[in-house]
This record gives C-alpha cells, structure tokens and sequence, in this order.
C-alpha cells in the first residue's frame, strides 16, 4: 500500500514514465531477473518503470516497484549490465532496506533529511524547514543513499539473480565501473569533487570500490549461462532521448531553455543546474536556488506572499516590502526574508516574474545573510523568441558501426558537444582510456538525429 501511494508521486518526480519502445523492454527485463527473489507469486506482481529523467538515478520502493532512468539505462552497453541493476534495486526490496531507512529517517525528522539535501548551504533543521521547496521529501525518503553494508547486501543479492537468469554475473562489475568513470567526467565537467545528489553515483556510494567487491562475488558464482545480449540491446537504445527533453526544458551548461514555455534564465558562473519536472534546482558553494511556478491571478505581489509560505512551511517568515522593477521587458516584484538556523542567519529570497495576465514564475533562493550570488540570475530570465525555441532539439542516441579507418577521436567528433567530447564518448561506450576500435563494432553517438545508421 505504501509504494502504489508513492509510485505515481515518483513518477511525477522524475518526469514520468518514457514513451518509447524501451519501455517495455526494460519491464521484461526487469521481471526476469526479479522472478529469482522468490518475492511474488508471478513477476507480473513487479512494477519496472523507464524513467524521462536525464539524471543517472535507479531506485526501488517497498511493493515490487523498480525505476531507472533513461540516462542511467544509456550508460550501460549489454542487457546483463541493465539486469544486474534492476536486479539490485530487487535486492533493496528483497533486504527491505527502504522500511529500514525509513524509520531510521523518520525518527530523525523530516527536516534532517532536508538538511542533507540543502547541505551546500549547511542550513540544519530549522533552514531546511525553510527550504522544503528546494528538495522533494518525497523523492529523497526513497533515494537518500543506504549504509555501505545494505549496499554489498543488495549488490550480493543482484549477482545472484543476475546468474540463476543466466546472465553473465560480470556485468554488474563493468556496469559499476562505467558509473564510477562517468560520476568522476561529471565531477571534472563541473569543475567539483563532491558528487551532487539525486544521481545514482551519490545515493549508491563509492562505485569505484564496489567495482572490486563485484567482480570477486561474481567470480564465486556458477552461472546458468553467461549472455550479455549486446547486440539487441544497443539495437533497442537507437533513437533514445539524452540528457534533458525540449518537453521539459534542457540545461545547457549554466543556460537554462525551455522552448514550450518560450522562457530562460542563466546560472552564475561555478553553479550547477539540475533539470527536474517541476522545477530547476540551481547549487552551489554560495547558495542554492529554485525555478517554479506558480498559480497566478494577475497580483504579483500576492504571488510573492504565497512562495513565501509555502517556502516557510510552519515558519513564520517576515519578508521586506516588496519591490517592483522590470526585467528584460518582464514586470517583475521581489522580497527578502532573514531567517536564524542553526548555522546562523540566512536570506530567502524570492522574485516572481509575469509572463502573461495568468502566468507567472519564480526563483527562491537560500544565502548566507548579506550574499548576493544570485543577482545576476535574477536579472537573467527572459523570454525566448519564436526562432530560438524552434532551434532547441533533442540529443538522442545513435547507433553506428564502426568502419575500416574509424578511431575514437574521428567518432567522437560526432558527439553534439562541443566539450569533452573523446572522454563523453569513451564513458558512454565503456572503453578504457587506451583501448581502440574494431571494424564491425557497434558504438553509441549522441546526436540532434534520430539514427546515423
């Protein structure tokens, strides 16, 4: 009763169910491997959802539902990598480890959660009260990361349905490694060491050590056959969404576009955005803010009043007069609260925007008090024009073969970026740094084009 609540709150979350073929392919997957628990009377009692998310994220929640991303499924490169990881999610779910956590959690109050996600401005429990609107309670309680014991428990688990579904039990090792190198290419993108929540990296910690611990489980396992389906399976990704869908708006480095909306905004220089399904979260050293919206009855400054007390929850916040301007051609009202936490005071502040009689928008953002990282984001939003929505397209995955004279650096060429465009291609297919191509061997691209077959 608990998951069939949260499953369609989860799915709202992370930017609902994906719509293309994939979908019921890794439902089919997912059901084989999770038959080998012994938790069901029939696989079809397990829900596997593909996720529209660009977040490397998988998850599982008490009963019988599985996700994972679209992102995360594109990292991996066989049908045994994408079986050890729903067959890992089951394992969490075998182990309930989420009751576990959950209780662990609740005693802990829910604003100690919210604390951990907020932790880039280290605000405790009463900040984190404040900051509700900057993390989903909801998504969190179910991702926040395991102990490292329940995270061998459920990778031990994983191996094991991964072999009794003649799987090759080596998957779950390479598909851990693939995450380890792509958690540390974000890192080096970014320009940060730490490793930014809700992406799978964080909440299943310290890959590169489990790659080790994966490989000598599965070399103890007598397996019911050693398939790894690459072929199909990299069939099935052609044509799959990357990164962010138009439909939901995409991050470009700091820029942010959504061209249904026909609006966009710029983080500061050093920050990182984060695409969600109802709002951007935009992180770091300086502060942490939020892009939303909101309803809306023409009355900016009402508007202003209800961000206010949804951000402050049961607190109380006293907020300046606000402030009228106009923002490239956008009226605009803006106010500040200071509030005390227990890392000290704090500013809340809120600038709502109006796009149209019924429509507006709004950034919150959580500082130090006095800081002001965030003005030039605010002065950033604006609307797009016709031509620039219309010249926003998806990146999608390609499958080529590889041909007589092809090298990691001419391929890579073909990536639609315009950085790090040898080492996205490397992780993506899970090659070594030195290790070449063959003629015959099917790689994935990132394209604007739906198949470069």
């Amino acid at each position: 009763a608990e998951g069939a609540k949260a499953h369609p709150q989860l799915l709202e979350e992370f930017g609902g169910l994906y719509a293309g073929p994939q979908a019921a392919y890794v439902t089919r997957i997912g059901r084989t491997v999770a038959a080998q628990s012994g938790l069901a009377a029939a696989p079809s009692e397990f829900t596997i959802s593909l996720l529209n998310s660009s977040v490397n994220n998988a998850f599982a929640i008490p009963g019988g539902y599985v996700y994972v991303t679209r992102q995360l499924m594109v990292l991996m490169n066989n049908e045994a990598e994408l079986a050890s990881v729903l067959g890992h999610e089951v394992g969490h779910i075998a182990a309930r480890h989420s009751q576990k956590r959950n209780a662990k959690a609740s005693r802990a109050g829910l604003g100690a959660i919210l604390a951990t996600v907020l932790g880039g401005v280290l605000l405790g429990d009463n900040g984190a009260r404040l900051g509700q609107q900057l993390g989903s309670a909801l998504a969190q309680r179910y991702v926040l990361s395991y102990s490292r014991a329940q995270e061998y428990e459920a990778d031990d688990l994983g191996i094991r349905y991964l072999a009794r579904s003649g799987y090759e039990p080596l998957a779950a090792s390479t598909m851990l490694a693939s995450l380890a190198s792509q958690t540390a290419l974000d890192a080096r993108r970014d320009g940060r060491n730490d490793k930014a929540l809700p992406e799978w990296a964080s909440t299943h910690p310290d890959p590169a050590s489990r790659v080790v611990r994966a490989r000598q489980k599965a070399s103890q396992m007598v397996p019911q056959g050693r398939q790894t389906n690459r072929e199909a399976f990299l069939q099935m990704l052609d044509g799959i969404i990357y990164d962010d869908d138009p439909q939901q708006g995409i991050v470009e480095g700091r820029s942010f576009q959504h061209p249904g909306l026909r609006l966009a905004f710029t983080a500061p220089p050093g920050y990182v955005m984060s695409n969600g399904s109802k709002a951007v979260s935009i992180n770091g050293a300086g502060g942490q803010a939020q892009f939303s919206a909101g309803p809306y009855q023409g009355d900016l400054d009402a508007y202003l009043g209800r961000v206010f007390r949804s951000v402050g929850g049961q607190t109380q916040l006293a907020y300046s007069a606000p402030r009228r301007t106009v923002v490239n051609g956008l009226p605009t009202s803006y106010a500040i609260a200071r509030a005390n936490t227990s890392s000290g005071p704090v500013d809340v502040t809120v600038f709502a925007y109006e796009f149209g009689p019924t429509q507006a928008y709004h950034l919150v953002a959580i500082t130090r008090a006095g800081a002001a990282p965030f003005e030039g984001l605010f002065q950033s939003v604006r609307r797009l024009s016709a031509e620039e929505a219309g010249n926003i397209r998806p990146r999608r995955i390609a499958i080529t073969t590889v041909k007589a004279g092809d090298t990691v650096a001419s391929l890579a060429t073909k990536m639609a970026y315009t950085d790090y465009q040898i080492e996205r291609f490397r992780v993506l297919n899970g090659l070594a740094e030195a290790e070449g191509l063959r003629p015959g061997q099917k790689v994935k691209l990132v394209t604007f084009a739906a198949s470069s077959k």
